[in-house]
């Protein structure tokens, strides 16, 4: 075999998402780009927003000598400075400085260096289902074993099921609020139990549990819901983000880890985060986008827009008769599949055109996720698929 074996197993269970937009792109071929409707991809419509545009246009200007060069993997030291005032603010964390920051590619980049840094073999990382299906790699990537706990039927944190999980060989918990599927963002008060709930596991067990707080959606949210840092709420917490989605820029693939100035271990773990920046092969974040993003940590796209789309696809889907909970926050919906083999239903969707990721790509079978950060007309056209695919099951 040409390839490993275990890289040949995982392209067959690989993303759902890249397979379904992969497909789109053939249907797209065959029947004319305004005929189908894919709600795959969480691709941001929107563009930049002007501050972001100009900032890149500057640094691109500037002329002075070595901005291209090499730089210390952690990242250029004056925009870590700038991004550690901005979100010490945030977080209420004054203690937090440029040497908690490490600039990285993006939220994947952040979690791989994360888990390299962290993990020794078959050490357990829990995950709350639905995920971000990459998570499972990510933990693999570096030997890890992932565990997955359910959530409740709202999407909240189940906290029995956690206790459960919480084992000897548990090293991190992740979690991602605004979430990716479901779009639900999780409460102080759902933090708070979080929090302490490690934290006692922790003291009892003589064995710190890192948070992971995967974050690239914090400022894509609706109707006043706040959305807490954990470095306010955990001391053994890691922050990551990108600016993906706030700014609209996935392409440019820049994010930053932040660690919890009283994290256990903090300056040996800050010193692997910065070798494994290196040794997985990142180096260091993009030099000329780093230094466009210094100067926009307070900008984000307009969430209004994402919000107006939420509200006309919730009001279609109910009105079909879809079970979904509403989304709080990102762009997402994760409705209940009308047929307990969602694979089936989104077959039928495909038939008509419309373009969806089941819900076991997500831990979650018997649902679908639909992407809506999407042109009007693309959400407006596949209304009536929707419709079509669900009285016919429902017949």
């Amino acid at each position: 075999m040409p390839i490993s074996q275990k890289i040949s197993a995982k392209l067959k269970s690989s993303s759902w998402i890249r397979k379904m937009f992969e497909e789109g792109l053939q249907m797209k071929k065959k029947y004319g780009v305004d005929n189908v409707f894919d709600l795959s991809l969480g691709n941001p419509v929107v563009e930049p927003p002007k501050e972001v545009r100009q900032a890149i246009k500057l640094a691109a200007n500037d002329s002075s000598q070595g901005l291209h060069r090499y730089m210390p993997n952690a990242g250029l030291h004056d925009v870590r400075e700038a991004i550690a005032q901005s979100l010490s603010l945030e977080a209420a964390c004054k203690e937090l400085v440029a040497d908690h920051i490490v600039m990285v590619c993006g939220a994947a980049g952040g979690l791989n260096i994360t888990l390299k840094t962290l993990l020794d073999p078959d050490e357990e990382v829990i995950v709350f289902s639905p995920f971000f299906v990459e998570y499972l790699f990510y933990s693999e990537n570096h030997g890890g074993k992932t565990i997955t706990v359910p959530t409740n039927e709202d999407f909240s944190l189940n906290f029995n099921a956690l206790r459960e999980a919480l084992s000897p060989k548990t090293k991190a918990v992740i979690i991602n609020s605004p979430n990716n599927p479901t779009g639900i963002v999780y409460s102080r008060k759902m933090l708070e139990e979080l929090a302490s709930i490690l934290k006692k596991y922790s003291t009892d067990n003589n064995n710190p549990i890192y948070l992971i707080s995967d974050d690239p959606y914090k400022k894509i949210v609706f109707d006043g819901v706040e959305t807490p840092n954990i470095l306010e709420l955990y001391d053994n917490s890691i922050y990551i983000t990108s600016h993906s989605k706030d700014l609209a820029i996935p392409g440019e693939r820049i994010g930053y880890v932040a660690v919890h100035p009283k994290c256990a271990d903090a300056e040996n773990l800050m010193s692997g985060l910065i070798f494994c920046n290196r040794v997985l092969g990142f180096v260091n974040a993009p030099a000329l986008i780093q230094r466009a993003i210094q100067n926009v940590q307070n900008v984000s796209v307009d969430a209004e827009l994402y919000r107006k789309k939420r509200d006309f696809l919730y009001a279609e889907l109910i009105r079909i008769g879809y079970s979904v909970v509403k989304p709080q926050g990102a762009f997402y919906f994760f409705p209940k599949s009308p047929l307990k083999d969602e694979v089936l239903f989104i077959q039928k969707l495909a038939e008509k055109k419309v373009l969806v990721v089941p819900g076991q790509g997500f831990g979650s079978p018997g649902y679908f996720r639909i992407s809506y950060c999407l042109p009007d007309q693309v959400l407006e056209g596949s209304i009536a698929g929707f419709e079509e695919a669900f009285n016919e099951v429902k017949l």
